[in-house]
């Protein structure tokens, strides 16, 4: 009996520390960005960190270490840019002039520095108490340069001593002490008119440093949501889309609380594209949002009109369109080409069969009954072609009077989409129109303007 009581007494005991580190763990006193070098994980304490950068076209500065990729003007601050995997000799991939490189800004005691890695990751948060010493096993990098390490996940974290790597000493330290930082003996790029400014005015007071810490990190999640739902969703922000970007971020980090406000699946990217979608995409167009895009269409586009659909899916999208403009222009000749990348959805578009239940009122006119269900008459389906088409490849067609192309321009690349932009201003012509989603601007630059009370999203040309 006495030996099952301390038996007990022992479980009792290890149960209760068990339960206090799994305790411990569900607390978050640390955050840290990580990101890769070489295939290992790494991490860097938030605090340090201003922001994630995409570091293009760096100027050279001559007689610097190997490793200084050399300067680079951030919003009017000259900061030196390290690449953190030839500091630390490490094998990596180099990349074309030109080619973006991931990387971090970090904000130090002494000076503000870019550093390059391999790819960014996250925002992880975890329970300092958690942090293990560093060992020498890491061989990768001088222990020194290593604050400790932590297990998230299943992964293994080195946190960087971003300051003993890249910090500057005081005078009082270089005395006494040989240098530790790695930047001891590099070039520092001359301060600008407004660092050395701000460098003269006062310091923060404690709160002020607290709510932009908060301030940054949101920053830093929001950057980190952007990138998520680019690489899970190929959904890109730019200025096409980043109003409604802002103001979901804001509600999805208010729905989620800071701990929860990353994207880290595709049902979290799902989830937070779910209010970003036009009406009735998927499916035909009920009679409020017909009514309203007849209303929205000019008077007049010509006695043929030429429309471009891209991205045009299982095609509900094509057919509502080619009715509505049968419906406002009845005399006109119209053709429409509607592509889209999905073979299976381009090859069954053109037999589209209706159970009575998904059509509304509108439509009804333009469609004729089969033993299947219902089906848009000949003269609507004559007036599509369906294609395969990738939009990101040019096409070829004559001038266009209407594109349609709602949430579409939201996932394609930047670079990709300034040409599609280009070939839309050679190919419309006079007072055609463009309808993007409802959550889409045209960018200013493209040259075209969204159209003055339009609640569909139609634009005219500048």
């Amino acid at each position: 009996m006495a030996t099952l009581a301390k038996k007990n007494r022992r479980a009792s005991r290890t149960g209760l520390h068990r339960d206090a580190v799994e305790d411990k763990t569900d607390l978050v006193d640390f955050k840290m960005v990580t990101f890769s070098l070489a295939g290992k994980d790494y991490g860097i304490d938030i605090m340090k960190i201003k922001e994630i950068a995409r570091f293009v076209n760096f100027t050279y500065v001559p007689n610097t270490p190997p490793f200084v990729r050399g300067v680079y003007n951030l919003r009017g601050e000259i900061i030196s840019i390290i690449d953190l995997r030839a500091m630390f000799n490490l094998p990596h991939e180099k990349k074309k002039d030109g080619e973006e490189e991931s990387g971090l800004i970090l904000r130090l005691e002494s000076n503000m520095i870019g550093v390059v890695v391999d790819r960014i990751d996250k925002v992880v948060g975890i329970h300092s108490s958690t942090i293990q010493p560093p060992h020498p096993i890491f061989g990768d990098i001088n222990i020194k340069y290593i604050s400790g390490v932590v297990e998230n996940d299943g992964r293994l974290y080195i946190i960087l001593d971003v300051e003993r790597i890249l910090g500057k000493q005081d005078d009082s330290q270089k005395e006494n002490v040989k240098p530790t930082s790695l930047l001891d003996n590099t070039v520092t790029p001359a301060k600008t008119k407004e660092q050395t400014d701000s460098s003269a005015a006062p310091k923060e007071s404690g709160s002020s440093k607290t709510k932009s810490g908060k301030d940054d990190t949101k920053q830093l999640n929001k950057q980190f949501v952007a990138e998520s739902l680019e690489a899970i969703e190929g959904f890109h922000l730019t200025s096409l889309n980043q109003e409604w970007f802002d103001n979901r971020f804001d509600q999805w980090y208010q729905e989620r609380g800071e701990a929860d406000s990353q994207v880290q699946s595709q049902a979290d990217a799902v989830s937070f594209l779910s209010t970003f979608f036009s009406p009735y995409t998927g499916k035909l167009w009920g009679d409020d949002y017909a009514a309203q895009f007849e209303k929205e269409l000019p008077s007049e586009l010509g006695k043929q009109i030429h429309v471009w659909n891209p991205g045009c899916g299982k095609g509900y999208e094509s057919y509502c369109l080619a009715a509505v403009l049968r419906k406002k222009y009845p005399d006109v000749q119209i053709k429409i080409w509607a592509s889209d990348k999905d073979l299976l959805n381009i090859s069954g578009a053109p037999t589209l069969v209706f159970q009575e239940n998904e059509v509304p009122s509108w439509c009804r006119e333009f469609m004729t009954s089969g033993k299947n269900g219902l089906s848009f008459n000949q003269k609507i389906k004559d007036s599509i072609l369906f294609e395969y088409h990738d939009i990101n490849n040019t096409h070829s067609m004559p001038p266009i009077q209407v594109i349609m192309a709602r949430d579409l321009f939201s996932f394609i690349k930047p670079e990709a989409l300034a040409r599609i932009f280009e070939e839309i201003n050679d190919r419309v012509k006079g007072n055609g129109v463009l309808c993007l989603g409802k959550n889409e601007k045209p960018p200013k630059e493209s040259g075209w303007f969204r159209q003055e009370g339009s609640q569909l999203g139609f634009a005219r040309k500048g």
